[in-house]
Protein backbone atom coordinates (compact mmCIF):
# COMPACT_ATOMS: atom_id res chain seq x y z
CA UNK A 1 0.00 0.00 0.00
CA UNK A 2 1.24 3.66 -0.61
CA UNK A 3 2.36 5.78 2.17
CA UNK A 4 0.36 8.78 2.46
CA UNK A 5 0.94 12.17 3.87
CA UNK A 6 -2.12 13.88 5.11
CA UNK A 7 -1.27 17.36 5.63
CA UNK A 8 -2.12 19.55 8.94
CA UNK A 9 -3.79 22.87 8.17
CA UNK A 10 -3.17 25.09 10.85
CA UNK A 11 -2.95 28.74 11.26
CA UNK A 12 -0.74 30.78 13.89
CA UNK A 13 -1.87 33.87 14.67
CA UNK A 14 0.72 37.44 13.97
CA UNK A 15 0.74 40.04 16.67
CA UNK A 16 0.46 43.06 15.07
CA UNK A 17 0.56 46.82 16.62
CA UNK A 18 -0.79 49.76 15.80
CA UNK A 19 0.44 53.01 16.93
CA UNK A 20 -1.72 55.77 16.61
CA UNK A 21 -3.29 59.37 18.37
CA UNK A 22 -6.23 56.89 19.07
CA UNK A 23 -4.12 54.89 21.15
CA UNK A 24 -2.27 51.67 20.81
CA UNK A 25 -3.83 48.13 19.51
CA UNK A 26 -3.02 44.78 19.68
CA UNK A 27 -4.20 42.93 17.21
CA UNK A 28 -4.17 38.90 16.83
CA UNK A 29 -4.62 36.72 14.22
CA UNK A 30 -4.48 36.54 10.51
CA UNK A 31 -6.91 37.66 7.56
CA UNK A 32 -10.76 36.80 8.48
CA UNK A 33 -10.31 35.60 11.85
CA UNK A 34 -8.88 38.09 14.72
CA UNK A 35 -9.22 39.65 17.99
CA UNK A 36 -8.08 43.41 18.29
CA UNK A 37 -7.26 44.53 22.11
CA UNK A 38 -6.99 48.75 22.60
CA UNK A 39 -7.38 50.66 25.11
CA UNK A 40 -11.09 51.42 24.91
CA UNK A 41 -12.83 48.10 23.60
CA UNK A 42 -12.07 44.37 23.12
CA UNK A 43 -13.10 43.93 19.39
CA UNK A 44 -13.65 40.20 17.48
CA UNK A 45 -13.14 40.86 13.90
CA UNK A 46 -14.36 38.14 10.93
CA UNK A 47 -15.18 38.06 7.68
CA UNK A 48 -14.06 36.48 4.17
CA UNK A 49 -11.18 38.82 2.55
CA UNK A 50 -11.60 37.58 -0.95
CA UNK A 51 -15.83 38.69 -1.09
CA UNK A 52 -15.18 41.75 0.98
CA UNK A 53 -17.08 40.37 3.86
CA UNK A 54 -16.58 41.98 6.82
CA UNK A 55 -17.54 41.63 10.36
CA UNK A 56 -16.63 44.20 13.60
CA UNK A 57 -17.99 43.07 16.55
CA UNK A 58 -17.37 44.56 20.38
CA UNK A 59 -16.35 42.50 22.84
CA UNK A 60 -15.89 43.67 26.50
CA UNK A 61 -14.93 47.40 27.76
CA UNK A 62 -11.58 47.36 27.04
CA UNK A 63 -7.96 46.15 27.88
CA UNK A 64 -7.30 42.30 27.43
CA UNK A 65 -10.37 39.58 27.43
CA UNK A 66 -10.68 39.46 31.34
CA UNK A 67 -9.34 42.96 32.54
CA UNK A 68 -8.71 46.47 31.91
CA UNK A 69 -5.90 48.21 31.39
CA UNK A 70 -3.83 49.66 33.94
CA UNK A 71 -3.10 53.24 33.23
CA UNK A 72 0.45 54.67 35.35
CA UNK A 73 1.15 58.31 35.59
CA UNK A 74 4.25 58.99 33.02
CA UNK A 75 7.35 59.03 33.22
CA UNK A 76 8.96 63.07 33.50
CA UNK A 77 9.73 64.64 30.19
CA UNK A 78 13.14 65.05 31.02
CA UNK A 79 16.14 63.66 33.02
CA UNK A 80 17.66 66.24 35.35
CA UNK A 81 21.55 65.42 36.10
CA UNK A 82 21.88 63.63 38.78
CA UNK A 83 25.48 63.95 40.99
CA UNK A 84 27.54 60.94 41.20
CA UNK A 85 26.45 58.47 44.03
CA UNK A 86 27.87 55.86 45.71
CA UNK A 87 26.61 52.80 45.79
CA UNK A 88 24.52 51.58 48.57
CA UNK A 89 23.46 48.50 50.49
CA UNK A 90 20.72 46.28 48.38
CA UNK A 91 21.43 43.10 48.60
CA UNK A 92 21.34 40.94 46.07
CA UNK A 93 19.55 41.89 43.12
CA UNK A 94 17.13 39.85 40.55
CA UNK A 95 13.56 39.70 39.30
CA UNK A 96 10.66 37.23 41.22
CA UNK A 97 10.00 34.26 39.38
CA UNK A 98 9.21 34.50 35.83
CA UNK A 99 5.80 33.21 36.00
CA UNK A 100 4.87 35.96 38.30
CA UNK A 101 5.75 38.96 36.16
CA UNK A 102 4.00 38.76 32.88
CA UNK A 103 1.27 41.37 32.66
CA UNK A 104 -2.30 40.50 32.46
CA UNK A 105 -2.62 43.13 29.31
CA UNK A 106 -0.34 41.31 28.05
CA UNK A 107 -1.83 37.63 27.96
CA UNK A 108 -2.96 37.94 24.67
CA UNK A 109 0.76 37.82 23.05
CA UNK A 110 1.87 35.37 25.47
CA UNK A 111 -0.47 33.03 24.29
CA UNK A 112 0.48 33.75 20.64
CA UNK A 113 3.77 32.74 21.12
CA UNK A 114 2.46 29.19 22.65
CA UNK A 115 0.74 28.69 20.45
CA UNK A 116 3.42 29.40 17.84
CA UNK A 117 5.80 26.61 19.84
CA UNK A 118 3.54 24.27 20.24
CA UNK A 119 2.64 24.10 16.66
CA UNK A 120 6.45 24.25 15.35
CA UNK A 121 7.32 20.97 18.17
CA UNK A 122 4.35 19.34 16.81
CA UNK A 123 5.35 19.62 13.21
CA UNK A 124 9.35 18.74 14.28
CA UNK A 125 7.98 15.69 15.69
CA UNK A 126 6.02 14.52 12.58
CA UNK A 127 9.56 15.50 10.77
CA UNK A 128 11.50 12.85 12.81
CA UNK A 129 9.10 10.68 11.81
CA UNK A 130 8.81 10.87 8.28
CA UNK A 131 12.40 10.87 7.91
CA UNK A 132 12.32 7.25 9.52
CA UNK A 133 9.96 5.99 7.25
CA UNK A 134 12.08 7.43 3.94
CA UNK A 135 14.98 5.53 5.48
CA UNK A 136 13.42 2.38 6.25
CA UNK A 137 11.41 2.89 2.91
CA UNK A 138 14.84 2.74 1.01
CA UNK A 139 16.24 -0.16 3.06
CA UNK A 140 12.70 -2.35 2.35
CA UNK A 141 13.77 -1.06 -1.67
CA UNK A 142 17.27 -2.40 -1.21
CA UNK A 143 16.47 -5.51 -0.18
CA UNK A 144 14.00 -5.83 -2.77
CA UNK A 145 16.82 -6.04 -5.57
CA UNK A 146 19.16 -8.15 -3.37
CA UNK A 147 16.38 -11.24 -2.43
CA UNK A 148 15.63 -10.86 -6.27
CA UNK A 149 12.06 -10.45 -5.81
CA UNK A 150 12.17 -6.70 -6.49
CA UNK A 151 13.70 -7.93 -10.05
CA UNK A 152 10.65 -10.59 -10.85
CA UNK A 153 7.82 -8.62 -9.40
CA UNK A 154 8.63 -5.09 -10.82
CA UNK A 155 5.56 -3.79 -9.01
CA UNK A 156 6.95 -3.87 -5.65
CA UNK A 157 9.69 -1.60 -6.31
CA UNK A 158 7.42 0.81 -8.26
CA UNK A 159 5.05 1.08 -4.92
CA UNK A 160 8.21 2.30 -2.88
CA UNK A 161 9.17 5.00 -5.02
CA UNK A 162 5.52 6.17 -5.12
CA UNK A 163 5.71 5.69 -1.06
CA UNK A 164 9.50 8.10 -1.52
CA UNK A 165 7.78 10.23 -3.66
CA UNK A 166 5.04 10.98 -1.31
CA UNK A 167 7.23 10.94 1.91
CA UNK A 168 9.74 13.48 0.13
CA UNK A 169 6.76 15.57 -0.94
CA UNK A 170 5.43 15.78 3.10
CA UNK A 171 8.83 16.34 4.12
CA UNK A 172 9.16 19.50 1.66
CA UNK A 173 5.39 20.36 3.22
CA UNK A 174 6.53 19.88 6.52
CA UNK A 175 9.65 22.33 6.38
CA UNK A 176 7.43 24.93 5.05
CA UNK A 177 4.92 24.80 7.46
CA UNK A 178 7.60 24.48 10.33
CA UNK A 179 8.99 28.26 8.54
CA UNK A 180 5.56 29.62 9.34
CA UNK A 181 5.17 28.09 13.05
CA UNK A 182 6.15 31.33 14.44
CA UNK A 183 4.73 35.05 15.35
CA UNK A 184 4.68 37.45 12.92
CA UNK A 185 5.20 40.47 14.51
CA UNK A 186 4.37 43.61 12.69
CA UNK A 187 4.55 47.66 13.76
CA UNK A 188 2.57 50.65 12.33
CA UNK A 189 4.12 53.57 13.40
CA UNK A 190 2.50 57.07 12.69
CA UNK A 191 5.36 59.69 12.18
CA UNK A 192 5.95 61.31 15.28
CA UNK A 193 6.32 58.22 17.38
CA UNK A 194 8.41 56.36 14.53
CA UNK A 195 11.22 59.37 14.50
CA UNK A 196 11.24 59.13 18.33
CA UNK A 197 11.63 55.46 18.17
CA UNK A 198 14.33 55.91 16.19
CA UNK A 199 15.92 58.10 18.10
CA UNK A 200 15.33 55.20 20.86
CA UNK A 201 17.17 52.70 18.70
CA UNK A 202 20.18 55.25 17.64
CA UNK A 203 20.89 55.52 21.30
CA UNK A 204 20.86 51.59 22.24
CA UNK A 205 23.26 51.01 19.59
CA UNK A 206 25.52 53.62 20.75
CA UNK A 207 25.10 52.64 24.60
CA UNK A 208 25.63 48.72 23.65
CA UNK A 209 28.88 49.80 22.05
CA UNK A 210 30.36 50.61 25.48
CA UNK A 211 33.84 49.56 26.23
CA UNK A 212 32.37 47.62 29.41
CA UNK A 213 28.70 46.67 30.38
CA UNK A 214 27.84 45.26 33.69
CA UNK A 215 25.16 43.25 35.32
CA UNK A 216 25.01 44.41 38.90
CA UNK A 217 24.10 41.05 41.03
CA UNK A 218 24.24 42.10 44.06
CA UNK A 219 25.51 45.20 46.47
CA UNK A 220 26.67 44.73 49.98
CA UNK A 221 27.85 47.36 52.95
CA UNK A 222 31.11 46.78 54.12
CA UNK A 223 32.77 48.71 57.56
CA UNK A 224 34.92 50.87 56.04
CA UNK A 225 36.97 51.50 59.46
CA UNK A 226 37.84 46.99 59.68
CA UNK A 227 38.39 46.86 55.60
CA UNK A 228 40.44 50.71 55.10
CA UNK A 229 38.86 51.05 52.04
CA UNK A 230 37.45 53.93 50.57
CA UNK A 231 34.67 52.29 49.27
CA UNK A 232 31.42 51.17 51.56
CA UNK A 233 29.74 48.79 49.29
CA UNK A 234 30.98 45.41 47.56
CA UNK A 235 29.58 45.56 44.35
CA UNK A 236 29.07 41.89 42.59
CA UNK A 237 29.06 42.62 38.31
CA UNK A 238 29.50 40.32 35.44
CA UNK A 239 29.90 41.64 31.92
CA UNK A 240 27.33 40.98 29.77
CA UNK A 241 26.40 42.41 26.21
CA UNK A 242 23.51 44.56 24.61
CA UNK A 243 22.25 44.31 21.20
CA UNK A 244 19.33 44.27 18.55
CA UNK A 245 17.99 40.64 18.38
CA UNK A 246 14.45 38.70 18.76
CA UNK A 247 13.26 36.12 20.72
CA UNK A 248 13.06 33.00 18.65
CA UNK A 249 9.36 32.77 18.47
CA UNK A 250 9.04 35.86 16.26
CA UNK A 251 9.80 36.52 12.67
CA UNK A 252 9.69 40.23 12.39
CA UNK A 253 11.35 43.28 10.89
CA UNK A 254 11.70 44.75 14.45
CA UNK A 255 15.04 43.79 16.49
CA UNK A 256 14.20 44.25 20.31
CA UNK A 257 16.92 46.40 22.18
CA UNK A 258 18.55 43.42 23.45
CA UNK A 259 19.87 43.19 27.43
CA UNK A 260 21.57 40.32 28.52
CA UNK A 261 20.82 39.22 32.12
CA UNK A 262 23.53 37.47 34.28
CA UNK A 263 21.27 35.90 36.93
CA UNK A 264 17.75 35.45 34.92
CA UNK A 265 15.85 35.95 32.32
CA UNK A 266 17.24 38.34 29.28
CA UNK A 267 15.40 41.36 28.58
CA UNK A 268 14.13 42.27 25.00
CA UNK A 269 12.44 45.37 24.79
CA UNK A 270 10.11 45.97 21.53
CA UNK A 271 7.71 49.04 20.71
CA UNK A 272 5.15 48.57 22.98
CA UNK A 273 6.12 45.28 25.55
CA UNK A 274 8.93 43.55 27.19
CA UNK A 275 9.78 40.19 26.66
CA UNK A 276 11.80 38.48 29.63
CA UNK A 277 12.78 35.23 28.03
CA UNK A 278 15.05 32.42 30.26
CA UNK A 279 14.25 29.06 27.90
CA UNK A 280 11.98 28.50 25.61
CA UNK A 281 9.18 27.47 28.17
CA UNK A 282 10.15 30.29 30.34
CA UNK A 283 9.45 33.82 29.79
CA UNK A 284 7.22 36.76 30.96
CA UNK A 285 5.44 39.52 28.68
CA UNK A 286 5.33 43.53 30.62
CA UNK A 287 3.84 46.42 29.21
CA UNK A 288 6.40 49.04 28.27
CA UNK A 289 4.60 51.29 30.17
CA UNK A 290 4.11 49.54 33.82
CA UNK A 291 8.49 49.62 33.60
CA UNK A 292 10.21 52.27 35.93
CA UNK A 293 14.12 53.11 34.04
CA UNK A 294 15.89 54.87 36.63
CA UNK A 295 19.73 57.00 35.65
CA UNK A 296 22.35 57.74 37.45
CA UNK A 297 25.83 58.95 37.46
CA UNK A 298 27.90 56.29 39.61
CA UNK A 299 31.40 56.79 41.30
CA UNK A 300 32.89 53.53 41.58
CA UNK A 301 36.78 52.70 43.12
CA UNK A 302 38.03 50.18 39.92
CA UNK A 303 40.62 47.87 40.90
CA UNK A 304 40.06 46.26 37.66
CA UNK A 305 41.49 49.17 35.22
CA UNK A 306 39.53 52.16 33.72
CA UNK A 307 38.21 51.45 30.35
CA UNK A 308 38.70 53.90 27.66
CA UNK A 309 35.55 55.46 27.47
CA UNK A 310 35.05 56.10 30.81
CA UNK A 311 36.75 58.96 33.11
CA UNK A 312 38.17 59.27 36.01
CA UNK A 313 36.80 61.99 39.00
CA UNK A 314 39.01 61.22 42.15
CA UNK A 315 41.91 59.51 43.09
CA UNK A 316 42.06 57.02 46.30
CA UNK A 317 44.34 54.70 47.79
CA UNK A 318 44.18 50.68 48.60
CA UNK A 319 44.20 51.45 52.49
CA UNK A 320 43.23 54.88 53.65
CA UNK A 321 42.16 56.53 56.80
CA UNK A 322 38.38 57.69 58.12
CA UNK A 323 39.22 60.82 56.65
CA UNK A 324 39.98 59.11 53.58
CA UNK A 325 43.84 59.96 53.70
CA UNK A 326 46.43 57.83 53.07
CA UNK A 327 47.12 54.73 55.75
CA UNK A 328 50.84 55.55 55.82
CA UNK A 329 50.91 52.01 58.25
CA UNK A 330 50.63 49.96 55.23
CA UNK A 331 53.80 49.13 53.37
CA UNK A 332 53.26 49.37 49.21
CA UNK A 333 49.83 51.18 49.79
CA UNK A 334 49.19 52.36 45.82
CA UNK A 335 46.70 54.57 44.58
CA UNK A 336 43.50 53.84 43.20
CA UNK A 337 41.21 55.59 40.62
CA UNK A 338 37.79 56.69 41.05
CA UNK A 339 35.67 56.46 37.85
CA UNK A 340 32.24 57.78 36.60
CA UNK A 341 30.22 54.93 35.75
CA UNK A 342 26.69 54.98 34.26
CA UNK A 343 23.69 52.97 35.78
CA UNK A 344 20.50 52.24 35.05
CA UNK A 345 18.06 50.64 37.39
CA UNK A 346 14.85 48.63 35.81
CA UNK A 347 11.43 47.89 38.06
CA UNK A 348 8.08 47.10 37.85
CA UNK A 349 5.02 46.21 40.41
CA UNK A 350 5.41 42.91 38.99
CA UNK A 351 8.48 41.60 40.44
CA UNK A 352 11.40 42.94 37.39
CA UNK A 353 14.41 44.37 39.57
CA UNK A 354 17.31 44.65 37.57
CA UNK A 355 20.82 47.02 37.51
CA UNK A 356 23.29 47.59 34.79
CA UNK A 357 26.08 49.72 34.93
CA UNK A 358 28.19 51.26 31.78
CA UNK A 359 31.28 52.50 31.32
CA UNK A 360 29.94 54.80 28.73
CA UNK A 361 28.33 57.82 31.54
CA UNK A 362 27.18 60.03 28.25
CA UNK A 363 25.39 57.45 26.28
CA UNK A 364 23.93 56.18 29.72
CA UNK A 365 22.09 59.36 30.71
CA UNK A 366 21.39 59.90 26.19
CA UNK A 367 19.83 56.19 26.02
CA UNK A 368 17.58 57.10 29.25
CA UNK A 369 16.59 60.44 28.32
CA UNK A 370 15.22 58.58 24.81
CA UNK A 371 13.85 55.76 26.48
CA UNK A 372 11.86 58.33 29.12
CA UNK A 373 10.58 59.95 25.98
CA UNK A 374 9.75 57.67 23.84
CA UNK A 375 8.03 55.87 26.69
CA UNK A 376 6.09 58.96 27.61
CA UNK A 377 4.61 59.02 24.20
CA UNK A 378 3.32 55.44 24.60
CA UNK A 379 1.77 56.23 28.11
CA UNK A 380 -0.31 59.06 26.27
CA UNK A 381 -1.57 56.80 23.74
CA UNK A 382 -2.50 54.18 26.03
CA UNK A 383 -4.17 56.82 28.12
CA UNK A 384 -5.98 58.49 25.28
Amino acid sequence: MAWNFRRRVKIIPGVHLNFSKSGISTSIGVKGASMTFGSSATYLNAGIPALGIYNRQKVNGGGSPSSSPVVLDPPPATLPYVAPIEPQNRGNIFSADIHEITSQDMAGIKEAILLAREQRLSLEKDLVEINAAIKSTKNKKLMSYLLLYGLINKSIPARMNEDLNAQEEAIKQTNEQIEASYVDLQVDFELELKQKYDVLVSSFINLAKSQKIWDVTSAHYEDRTITRSSASTVVSRTDVRFGLKSIPEFKSDVKALYFQNANGADLYIYPSFIVMYSRSKDFAIIGLDEISLQQHAVRFTEMQGVPADSKTIDMTWAKVNKDGSRDKRFTGNYQIPVVRYGEIKLRTATGVNEEYEFSNYEATEAFAIAFTEYQRSVSQLIQY
